[in-house]
C-alpha cells in the first residue's frame, strides 16, 4: 500500500512538473487576516508585471471567496476547455486568470468543501491548466494557514516565494507574523512584505490621514529580518475602480497606491532575475 501511495504521488508531481514546466516564476500572496486587501495587492502586481510586457497567470486559490474574477472584470467568464486542457481566462493578452468563481452557478454559490477536495481542486489547476508559457504566476491565497496555501506549497516544488500582506493594525500584524512563520516552517522563501492601507489620501487635499497609524508592518519585517516592500496608501477611487473591475485603470492612473505597486513589481522582478537581489 506505501508504494501505491508513493507511486500515486511521485505521478502527481510529474504531471504538475510538466504541466507548468514553461511557468518561470510562481509567486504566492498571503495574509494572516481576511480584510487587508490581499486579493487587490495580488491583481494590481499582475497587472503591473503585465504591463511591463511580462506574459503574467493568476491563480486563485481562495476556493470559499473567490474574488480575482470581480477585481478583474471577468465576472460572467466561464472555463472552456478542448476535452483534455482547461484554458484560463484572459484578461490581457498576457494576463490570464483561472479561478472557482469561474464553475460556479452564480456568484451567491457557496463552496461548502473539506481539505481534500480543496486540494484537489488545486492539483486540477496545477495539471488540468492549459497555462501556456509564463514568466509569471501570482497564487492568490485565501487568509490564514490552511488547506490551500499548504497545498500550494506542498504541490509546487519550486515556488519562488512568498508576499506576505497586512495592514498597520496590530491585530492584522499579529496574524501576518504567523504567515510568516508558517512559510519559514515550510521552507518557502520570501519577497517580502507589503503594508497595505497605509493612510488614507483624502479625495479633496490629497492630504495623507492616518487611520490605523503607519511604519508597524516595517518594524515587524525589520524584527523577522524579511524585506519591507512598501506602503500601499488607501484612496477612495482604488476602492471603487476595484469593485467596479478596473484595476488595470488604477495602475495606468499616476496615484501613491500605483506608484507604491509599481515599486513593488520592480522589486519582484529584479529579486527573479537575481536571487541575491535586495
Amino acid at each position: 500500500m506505501a508504494t501505491k501511495e508513493k507511486t500515486e504521488k511521485e505521478n502527481i508531481t510529474e504531471d504538475i512538473e510538466k504541466n507548468i514546466a514553461d511557468i518561470k516564476h510562481k509567486f504566492i500572496v498571503m495574509s494572516g487576516k481576511g480584510g487587508v486587501g490581499k486579493t487587490t495587492v495580488a491583481v494590481s502586481i499582475a497587472y503591473a508585471l503585465a504591463l511591463r510586457g511580462y506574459q503574467v497567470g493568476i491563480m486563485d486559490v481562495d476556493i470559499h471567496g473567490p474574488n480575482v474574477n470581480k477585481m478583474t472584470g471577468i465576472d460572467n467568464a466561464k472555463l472552456t476547455g478542448d476535452g483534455v486542457k482547461i484554458n484560463p481566462v484572459k484578461v490581457l493578452d498576457n494576463l490570464k486568470v483561472i479561478s472557482t468563481a469561474s464553475i460556479l452557478d452564480s456568484p451567491d454559490t457557496p463552496v461548502i468543501w473539506r481539505g481534500p477536495l480543496k486540494m484537489k481542486l488545486i492539483r486540477q489547476f496545477l495539471t488540468d491548466v492549459n497555462w501556456g508559457a509564463l514568466d509569471y504566476l501570482i497564487i492568490d491565497s485565501p487568509p490564514g494557514t490552511g488547506d490551500e496555501p499548504l497545498s500550494v506549497i506542498q504541490l509546487i516544488n519550486d515556488i519562488g516565494g512568498a508576499i506576505i500582506v497586512t495592514t498597520p493594525q496590530e491585530v492584522a500584524l499579529l496574524d501576518a507574523r504567523k504567515s510568516i512563520q508558517f512559510a519559514k516552517k515550510l521552507n518557502v522563501p520570501f519577497i517580502g512584505m507589503v503594508e497595505n492601507m497605509s493612510g488614507l489620501v483624502c479625495p479633496f487635499c490629497n492630504k495623507k490621514i492616518d487611520l490605523f497609524g503607519t511604519g508597524r508592518a516595517k518594524k515587524t519585517a525589520k524584527e523577522l529580518n524579511i524585506i519591507f516592500l512598501g506602503e500601499i496608501p488607501m484612496e477612495p477611487e482604488v476602492i471603487k475602480l476595484g469593485d467596479k473591475g478596473k484595476i488595470l485603470q488604477i495602475m495606468k492612473n499616476k496615484s501613491g497606491a500605483s506608484a507604491a505597486i509599481m515599486k513593488i513589481a520592480e522589486y519582484i522582478i529584479n529579486y527573479s532575475e537575481n536571487k541575491d537581489y535586495i
